[in-house]
């Protein structure tokens, strides 16, 4: 059986993406990012406890670094050995590392296990955007990833959560271990996916050897710049959330997380088809408008109220941004490369979350209270203005949305009458 029909079985208003095999990705998806994020806000006192205050910064810093060193490994091989086994890597990475945490207790050994984690999300979110274009009709690529972004990010806000209650009302250890029972579920479930490379090779050494074209696609060079810019808050937010949660009486430091990705799944629901029918740039240029938004009402929070209406603001943002970059990035590759186009997109998440959880770790070690906080959140506002600048030139140019050719699935789709 064809695998786009898997995902694309036939409706009378044209082919459905919800089938069985859709969901299995997207509880895998799920599963995944809520093994990650449960950990994320209770990683600095963690830390903190071990002498190694000064550190926080490299918490997501380290984990992003070897995220992004290993995207070009995880594009080649996704594009040669299949997408299927670059998936499982991710969950599996996952998996030990959150059991080995409770037994590295030195700030060294943490500090090493959070440089291997970051090889977790340095492979599977690149297989899984790959997957996704190779079965969807590009004409539905926004809806698909919007779709597929909805599990994400209810992983990502949920993780958090049950990461602070686990840790509160039980102990450390047994969020950890929480965390790799999401990520063995999530491996059982990529073993019943079938495989869409049609042309698979059989893993070997030489395939970690990059030549230079094989490191970066420049097909996919503008959604690099403008997620390079977007993501740089993401590190500071990741960084300096707990703390700031704290000084306004907030005790679940994962609350802020929930808040804003039930914002971003409310606009995932109501906006997933908006970018197949205005284009890419227009919609990023007014999701990175409301992310910069967010930032400036940070900065001004000295309220639970205002706390609260910026995770909103921030998380309509990302529900916008994220489908949509990762739509943009498929439109621009080639299908021999889709792999490596997706982890160059990858590569800019990782180094802008990076860039920002150093900045802001280095801020907070160098600047006391909020003053510290606000100017973190002002770069990111900042950084989010210049890609709103970049976005705008691209739309005056009208760059096209799609550099490939429609294929005969995709000429079905339009023909059915899909926007």
């Amino acid at each position: 059986m064809d695998v786009r029909s898997l995902f694309s079985r036939r409706s009378p208003s044209g082919p459905s993406l919800y089938t069985f095999s859709f969901w299995l990705l997207s509880v895998s998806n799920f599963l995944f990012s809520a093994s990650f994020s449960m950990m994320i806000p209770e990683l600095p006192a963690y830390l903190e406890k071990m002498g190694g205050r000064e550190y926080v910064g490299l918490i997501i810093a380290l984990f992003t670094f070897t995220a992004g060193v290993s995207r070009p490994f995880s594009g080649k091989i996704t594009d040669t050995v299949g997408r299927v086994p670059v998936m499982a890597f991710g969950s599996v990475v996952c998996f030990v590392c959150g059991l080995l945490y409770p037994y590295l207790l030195t700030v060294w050994g943490f500090l090493t296990l959070r440089l291997i984690h970051g090889f977790s999300t340095g492979t599977k979110p690149t297989a899984t955007s790959a997957y996704i274009a190779d079965v969807v009709p590009a004409n539905r690529r926004g809806e698909a990833m919007g779709m597929l972004g909805l599990f994400t990010a209810m992983g990502m806000s949920l993780g958090p959560a049950i990461g602070s209650w686990l840790a509160t009302d039980f102990s450390m250890n047994i969020m950890f271990w929480t965390s790799s029972a999401f990520a063995l579920m999530s491996i059982g479930i990529l073993l019943r996916m079938p495989e869409t490379l049609k042309q698979t090779q059989p893993f070997r050494l030489g395939l970690l050897r990059l030549k230079k074209d094989e490191i970066f696609d420049k097909n996919a060079i503008p959604p690099f710049l403008v997620l390079l810019l977007q993501s740089f808050s993401s590190g500071v937010i990741l960084t300096v959330i707990s703390s700031f949660s704290a000084s306004l009486g907030v005790t679940n430091k994962g609350l802020f997380f929930t808040v804003y990705t039930v914002a971003s799944l409310a606009i995932r629901l109501v906006f997933s088809r908006t970018s197949d029918r205005y284009g890419r740039i227009p919609v990023l240029f007014i999701s990175t408008i409301v992310l910069a938004f967010s930032m400036g009402l940070l900065i001004l929070t000295d309220s639970t109220f205002l706390f609260w209406t910026a995770a909103i603001f921030y998380g309509m943002s990302w529900g916008m941004n994220s489908p949509t970059v990762t739509a943009w990035t498929a439109d621009l590759s080639d299908e021999k490369t889709r792999g490596r186009a997706m982890a160059t997109m990858y590569i800019a998440l990782e180094a802008g979350i990076g860039l920002g959880a150093l900045g802001a770790g280095w801020v907070l070690n160098h600047f006391d209270g909020e003053s510290g906080i606000d100017a973190s959140f002002a770069v990111s506002g900042v950084l989010a203005l210049v890609a709103v600048v970049y976005l705008g030139w691209l739309w005056r140019k009208d760059v096209p949305l799609q550099s490939h050719q429609i294929d005969e699935a995709d000429e079905v789709a339009l023909l059915d009458g899909e926007p």
